[in-house]
């Protein structure tokens, strides 16, 4: 290879840098958007974004600095399609060009919806959502405190509407802003301050209508958890019917609007005065039919012959106490005569039965010294003193002589 000695010889960083002015100066490539799947996703400590953008055939390098990282609305994850916002240029010490990204969205679905849903996944997989911790409301709150704009026409249609249903309530606002940056963090903190003062009985929390950006806030994680972490029962009330946040979830109850927070919160005063109508008329029907009972129980009593004639009530009581009790001694005399009539007969059978008894037919009863009774004759040896009883008496004598009868 012949080199020209006029030729110039550039460095390579000299090259990189002459790239970079040149990108840096076509007009595409300092602000444009690229659709693309994202992989290779990385997160490091210094909170800067590396991660490449592909679609079917290319592939292009892109990083996302942490000043614009933090302003993202959603978590990027690996197959996620995107559209990222930018400029190329070239990174001069590795000589690659890649795409500067300042923001990004999702390709087919906004980038709220996706934060929405990815926080929702989140908090139901730690629980927050779960039925078994929801608090049962009071029923009669003696102080709401209510946490939204002092501004809004939510507070006034709340307050409205407590005072015409349960002015029996106290009712205390704690004034916050609902959308903004320093939305979320205000509105987890009056949560926070209502519980560590015990301000009230019951909280609402929300605010009126608007765009998914202006109830926003509702969908910020830090009052999702200082929801869920209140003592106080709290009702979401953010926006009107068909509007769904992360606060509606969290909390003990939802309700569709702030209105109808209201009208959940307390009962309704002309329904109590009806139901304790209801009850005064119950209670005084009962008490009523108690005294008709009464007095219908007092006038038998007072119709017996132990009022009217009590000199036959006594007599009849005579009366009916000489007739039980003579059949309580007939039944005495009856059972004795039973008892007698055994016992004789019991007696005559013992006496029978005595061994004595034979001594009056001639019998006698041979018994040794130690007072044996002798059944055989080889029970004496000739010598041997024993004892004879008869009918009257006993008589000693001396055995001579044994002899034992042959068996018949």
């Amino acid at each position: 290879m012949v080199m020209h000695m006029e030729q110039k010889i550039y460095s390579i960083s000299h090259v990189n840098e002459y790239i970079r002015s040149m990108m840096e100066q076509d007009r595409m490539l300092v602000s444009l958007a690229v659709r693309g799947e994202i992989s290779n996703y990385k997160v490091y400590p210094s909170g800067h974004h590396y991660f490449t953008l592909k679609d079917e055939t290319s592939a292009l390098r892109c990083v996302m600095f942490k000043s614009s990282a933090i302003r993202l609305r959603f978590r990027p994850e690996n197959g996620m399609k995107v559209i990222a916002m930018g400029r190329i240029s070239v990174f001069p010490r590795d000589g690659v060009y890649q795409l500067y990204c300042t923001a990004m969205a999702l390709d087919g679905v906004g980038d709220l919806y996706a934060a929405f849903e990815q926080l929702k996944k989140k908090l139901a997989a730690q629980g927050l959502f779960d039925q078994g911790h929801k608090k049962p409301l009071p029923r009669y709150p003696g102080v709401i405190g209510i946490v939204t704009s002092e501004a809004g026409a939510a507070v006034h249609d709340m307050l409205r509407i407590l005072r015409k249903r349960y002015p029996l309530t106290s009712v205390r606002l704690l004034p916050v802003r609902v959308q903004g940056s320093e939305a979320p963090g205000e509105i987890a903190a009056a949560i926070g301050y209502a519980n560590h003062y015990h301000l009230a009985d019951l909280l609402i929390v929300g605010r009126g209508g608007g765009s998914i950006e202006d109830l926003w806030a509702f969908n910020d994680e830090r009052v999702a958890r200082a929801i869920y972490d209140s003592q106080i029962p709290v009702i979401s009330a953010v926006g009107h019917e068909p509007d769904v946040t992360i606060s509606d979830f969290v909390a003990d109850l939802r309700a569709a609007t702030p209105s109808n927070a209201a009208e959940l919160a307390v009962p309704d005063q002309d329904a109590l005065r009806q139901s304790l109508d209801s009850m005064t008329a119950a209670m005084s029907t009962a008490l009523l039919r108690q005294l008709k009972g009464a007095r219908q129980h007092l006038n038998t009593l007072c119709a017996s012959p132990a009022l009217t004639r009590p000199e036959t009530y006594v007599q009849q009581r005579r009366e009916n106490f000489q007739f039980w009790n003579a059949r309580l001694l007939a039944a005495q005399n009856q059972s004795l005569g039973r008892q007698r009539q055994r016992f004789v007969g019991l007696t005559a059978k013992l006496d029978a039965m005595s061994p004595l008894k034979v001594l009056t037919r001639g019998y006698a009863i041979a018994q040794a010294g130690n007072g044996e009774v002798l059944y055989h004759v080889s029970q004496a040896a000739p010598g041997d003193a024993i004892s004879v009883r008869l009918q009257d008496g006993v008589i000693h004598a001396t055995v001579l002589e044994g002899e034992e009868l042959p068996n018949e």
